[in-house]
This record gives C-alpha cells, structure tokens and sequence, in this order.
C-alpha cells in the first residue's frame, strides 16, 4: 500500500472520507504521526515509535492536530531518551501477579476490542478458569489443562467443546507472552484432541421447519398486537403513541430466515453491513476478516432471502444488518414456543445444507457455499442423499456382466 503523507490540517482531517477498508494519513511535520481513517467515519490519531508498534493518540475531534502533534513529539522524545515511552516502560513493570489480573486487565479489554467474538470468549474463560485466577499467572501448565481436559471429558463435555477451552486459553497465554509477561506458553506443545469426533448435524424436517415458520409469524403478530394495546393505554392517559410496527418486530425474523435461506454462521450475519449486501445481483459477500476460514466468499441470495433483506433494509437502512451480540434469550423462547428440542440457532446452518444435499447439489457446491476449508466438513452431510451412492454402486454392476 503506498504511504500517504500530507500535511496534516484540521481542513484535511475533516475532509478525508472513509473508504471499504482502514487507511492512514501521515504527517509531514511529524512523520511518525498519522490519522487512521476507519470505515466507519471513525477518525484516530496514532503514533509510530518502532517498525510495528503504534499507540493511540486519541480520537478525532476530541483531540486536535495540534494537540496530536504534541503528544507524538513527547512520546518519541520518551523512546529516544529511554527506549520506549514511559507509560509503555511502567506498564512492563507493572506485570500482573495473578492470572485473574492478567484476563481482566490485560487480556479482556484487548480481545472485547479486537475480535469479533470478543466479549464471548472473555466470558467463556470466566466461566471454565476463574478457579485459577487468584493463583499467579504461571498456574496455568500443561498438567493443570490435563486436569481440567480430563475433568471435562468425564463430566460429559463434547471433545470438540474442550479443543475450544484449549484454543481459547492458549491463545491467552500467548498474548502474555508477546506482551513479555511470560517468558513461554506452558500450553504450547499441547495438541487438540484428534479422535474422531462426532459431528453433531441436527436439522430441520419439514414439518419441524413449518413450525417455525408459524411460531414466527405469530410471534410477529403478537408484537404487533401489544404495541397497538400499548398505543390505546397510551391514549387514555394522554401519551404520545409508539409509531407502529410496520415492517419485523425485532431482529430474531429476519436473522432467521435469512440463516436458513444462506446458512451463513451467527457470528457472520451479526457482522454483515449493507456494504456486503448486493440486492440487485441477489448476492451477499462474506468478508474474510469476519469468516471462520478466513476466506471471503460470496453467496447468492433466493427470492425469499432477497425479501426479507429488503423488507429489513427499511427499518435499518445503514451500517450493520443487526447490532447486536447475543440472541439466546429470544432463541430459546421461539424454541420452546416452536416445540423444537435440541435446537440451536446454528443448526439452521444444518438445516440450510441439508436440504441442498438431499435435493441433489453436489458436496463441493455445498462446501463451497459453507465455506468450508476441508471437504471434511462437508461430508458429515454425505449420508442424506443415499440414492445418489446407490446410483454410483449400481454402475458397477454394468460393468462385471
């Protein structure tokens, strides 16, 4: 990418438009200093005090470029005379003593910050490790995960669950130790478990699929319902009234039914913008930094899919499709009132591929619209189209007469 330099003005700041994808400014009068633009409009001011260390400024227009300029100039002065900034030279002293200040002072924030997924995983190492927080940050070896693995599998936990515990605090104990608050990873040479595990596909049948699609449009009538009762209560007691539902009720509808139409994952629905969204060629474009595989790909959109985007499109007409994190709580009330068990909202990704296998499409096809990196993945859906195998084996008859 070429370096943009110019010098920095309150005119130029200003006037530098967002772009699909994050992009710098750099100073001519300090050439350590840029302003990072993100798509979003969001504006930072950044310093560059080595060849891949930075640190924030603060944002635009809460902090000038003048004011920018000066706090660059103090911190390189900082690295030139001590080798690094002060705040940088005391947080490195200032090493955690426990393992449970670590996740809450280090480790969280950067992970609720950075990954899409963030808050999620802060809590899930809550969940399964704060019996080790006040123990110090070296508690975590490998015998003590062996512990914990072995705990896990006896008490009926999924092996593939507790790869996910691994994953999860090893890459913790790896951000300590690029952050030089431990000098190795004790979890580094621990493998994930590779027997072969069950892959869980529960899928829709039609009847079940139809019973969803009713509990939604009930749940739907029933939201509009109570805010035309609403309104009326309003009235009586000389209130202004809620403008009425005209278009979803919430987001747990259209979510829905447009993971069963593209079986795209939760974590990529709640991250898609309309950017990614092309109604006129009826194709939305998964983008890789938000993709499990990180790989994009692309995904047509059928005449229901489209619908329901469109319809969606007039209640949130800008930036992400849907902003929110989690839909538990909503998810396990459509559950209970659909009379469908064992039932996660992933499973509509099931669903969405095994209604394609058994209307004949090919597992390449399919693995391609999953996303899948390994055909693998792909084959757990091989079993629900048997008539094809039975067609492939009976060739072999032919052939021995």
């Amino acid at each position: 990418m070429v370096k943009q330099a110019v010098k920095l003005s309150p005119f130029v700041v200003e006037g530098a438009k967002p772009a699909t994808s994050p992009y710098r400014l750099w100073d001519t009068k300090v050439p350590q200093l840029h302003v990072r633009v993100q798509p979003s409009g969001v504006k930072t001011f950044n310093v560059q005090w080595d060849r891949s260390t930075t640190r924030s400024l603060g944002k635009w227009p809460a902090v000038t470029v003048e004011a920018a300029r000066v706090r660059a100039r103090q911190l390189l002065a900082e690295v030139d005379k001590e080798g690094a900034p002060l705040a940088v030279i005391e947080k490195r002293s200032n090493k955690p003593g426990t393992f449970g200040e670590f996740i809450r002072e280090h480790y969280a924030p950067h992970v609720e910050a950075t990954a899409k997924a963030g808050k999620a995983t802060v809590a899930l190492i809550n969940k399964h490790f704060e019996y080790l927080y006040d123990e110090p940050l070296t508690a975590i070896t490998r015998a003590e995960f062996d512990r914990f693995k072995a705990k896990r599998l006896r008490a009926g936990t999924n092996p593939a669950t507790v790869n996910r515990d691994l994953d999860r605090i090893k890459a913790a104990l790896s951000k300590a130790v690029e952050w030089e608050l431990l000098e190795s990873n004790p979890l580094l040479g621990v493998k994930r478990i590779k027997r072969e595990i069950e892959e869980r596909v529960r899928y829709l049948s039609t009847a079940e699929e139809k019973a969803l699609r009713a509990t939604l449009e009930l749940r739907e009538a029933r939201f509009r319902q109570r805010r035309l009762s609403g309104n009326a209560w309003r009235k009586e007691r000389g209130r202004e009234p809620l403008e009425p539902i005209t278009g979803y009720a919430d987001h747990i509808m259209p979510m829905t039914l447009l993971a069963l139409n593209t079986g795209m994952r939760r974590g990529e629905i709640t991250q898609l913008t309309w950017a990614d969204v092309d109604l006129k060629a009826k194709r939305v474009t998964v983008r890789a930094g938000y993709a499990k595989s990180g790989k994009a790909r692309h995904i047509p959109l059928n005449s229901e899919a489209v619908a329901v985007l469109e319809r969606w499109k007039k209640q949130q007409p800008e930036g992400r499709l849907f902003n929110l994190i989690c839909t538990a709580k909503a998810w396990g009330r459509l559950m209970e009132k659909a009379g469908l068990e064992d039932f996660r909202f992933h499973d509509l990704r099931h669903t969405f591929a095994s209604k394609l296998v058994m209307a004949g499409v090919d597992l390449n096809t399919v693995r391609e619209l999953l996303g899948h990196g390994d055909i693998k993945m792909t084959l757990r859906y091989a079993h629900l189209a048997p008539e094809h195998k039975a067609a492939a084996v009976e060739m072999l008859v032919g052939g021995a007469r």
